[in-house]
């Protein structure tokens, strides 16, 4: 037989409240595990240039900072 517990009013078995001990102590343990969300696409702000030839230049300028930046991560 299993031993019953009276938990509000109602009897409940002792295998029903192992599983839900075991099944809460493993579920924490992976979300704690599991590590954070991933990071959503940085957006930058809007690039407020005089003439077009500025503009390209700043958008050459930021690609090879990030180029740069991927090669010193190594």
């Amino acid at each position: 037989m299993v031993q019953m517990y009276n938990i509000l009013g109602r009897q409940i078995g002792s295998h029903y409240l192992a599983l839900g001990v075991l099944g809460t102590l493993f579920g924490g343990t992976y979300l704690a595990v599991s590590g954070p969300s991933k990071k959503t696409a940085q957006t930058t702000p809007p690039i407020n240039a005089s003439s077009s030839d500025e503009a390209d230049f700043i958008q050459n300028f930021l690609k090879q900072a990030d180029s740069e930046e991927k090669k010193t991560k190594h």
